[in-house]
């Protein structure tokens, strides 16, 4: 019931970035079909297919593109498709007969989503990579860590995610809003160290005006300063303190009773190392719930550091509904949330070819044309599990 309903959008399986776009657009919406290999593929780390969760959504397709019978089979399906979404390196589509001006001859109006983490030019676009390698290239990784530490990777979330497959979804969505207008489709060029930039956008702008320095850990966003930190309490655990704003500032100060004049020199950088470690010492002699009991909900602006266990019975958590339980499994609910196209989730991950002869069939190919794919071995049907 999402407001992409009615959107059809094909996705050629792959790791990481893509299936997060085809994720969200299957949240908001969309009827993605997800387009697999006959066999295993090996892609990415082999979890149970109910873990899968970023495959949720959808229905799989399973042809061998490396035949011409399952070009055609794909192509025809691009023809009523509103998009599609591909992570191959760059000249691998246009190798298998799959690319931007194959599917494009055969439906003008379609939104080609190109997912990969260099881009589809330049001197590394055919080199492989991943999430930390685009990050650390475009400067992002620096300036992430403590001073005089190495940088610290941020999971997976800044390349893969952040700035890849959330910008493939933004601007598979954008085009299909301009060809909504033009009637005319497109290609998405969505690259990670392009995305990654986009989002260091802020921290260009302070390092043009002067006030952000290179070296690691000495800034207001990056631990420099005492009052945007992380500190340990007596139980061994942490809470974060993020009072930027002067009047946050001194809220903070009021409630954990520090009345010290040290401290209203507050973007004093000299002295940040020395108010620090008093900031540390005072939230060692209390534990994280004690700590709580005084901050929490205040403005402050302070947040116990949770496990991802703990995150799911917070109360703020719990009372928004952050994450839901969806076929036996935990996981975390669609977002953003709208008033009146209230996103859902589509179904649970599918097995390898799960829907291949329902969705041939609902997209326009004959059951004749279908027998004939499945005994030459051009496609493939997997058989259903029994439910309960």
């Amino acid at each position: 019931m999402g407001p992409l309903r009615g959107y059809k959008v094909i996705e050629i399986a792959a790791i990481g970035p893509g299936p997060m776009c085809a994720m969200l657009l299957s949240d908001m919406g969309a009827e993605v079909v997800r387009i697999d290999r006959l066999t295993e593929s090996g892609l990415g780390v082999q979890t149970p297919r109910k873990f899968a969760l970023l495959d949720r959504g959808r229905r799989s397709v399973a042809i061998d593109l490396k035949r011409k019978e399952g070009v055609e089979v794909l192509l025809r399906l691009v023809e009523r498709a509103d998009a599609l979404i591909e992570g191959f390196r760059p000249g691998v589509a246009e190798r298998l007969g799959i690319g931007p001006e194959d599917c494009l001859a055969r439906n003008p109006k379609l939104v080609y989503g190109r997912m990969t983490g260099w881009g589809q030019s330049g001197p590394l676009a055919r080199a492989a990579g991943h999430d930390i390698n685009y990050i650390a290239l475009i400067g992002a990784l620096h300036c992430i860590g403590r001073q005089g530490e190495p940088p610290v990777p941020p999971l997976n979330l800044l390349g893969d995610f952040g700035g890849g497959g959330v910008y493939l979804a933004f601007g598979i969505v954008c085009g299909l809003l301009e060809a909504s207008k033009s009637g005319k489709g497109q290609v998405v060029d969505a690259a990670m160290i392009d995305g990654v930039a986009s989002l260091m956008t802020l921290i260009w702008g302070l390092k043009g005006a002067g006030i952000w320095s290179e070296t690691r850990g000495t800034n207001v966003l990056d631990t420099g300063a005492h009052y945007y930190n992380v500190y340990e309490t007596a139980d061994g655990k942490y809470v974060s303190v993020g009072a930027i704003e002067e009047k946050f500032y001194e809220e903070l100060l009021r409630l954990m009773g520090i009345q010290d004049e040290e401290f209203r020199d507050k973007e004093n950088r000299e002295r940040w190392p020395q108010l620090r470690d008093r900031l540390a010492a005072a939230f060692r002699m209390k534990s994280r719930d004690e700590w709580c009991a005084i901050l929490e909900g205040s403005d402050a602006c302070f947040a116990p550091v949770l496990s991802m266990e703990e995150a799911l019975n917070h109360p703020h958590v719990r009372a928004r509904e952050t994450f839901i339980e969806y076929c036996g499994v935990v996981q975390p609910a669609p977002a953003p949330r709208f008033s009146r196209t209230r996103p859902e989730i589509q179904g649970p991950p599918p097995q390898r070819g799960e829907h291949t002869v329902e969705v041939l069939s609902q997209w326009g190919i004959s059951q004749e044309e279908i027998d004939e794919l499945l005994q030459l071995g051009v496609i493939f049907q997997a058989e259903r599990e029994k439910k309960g």
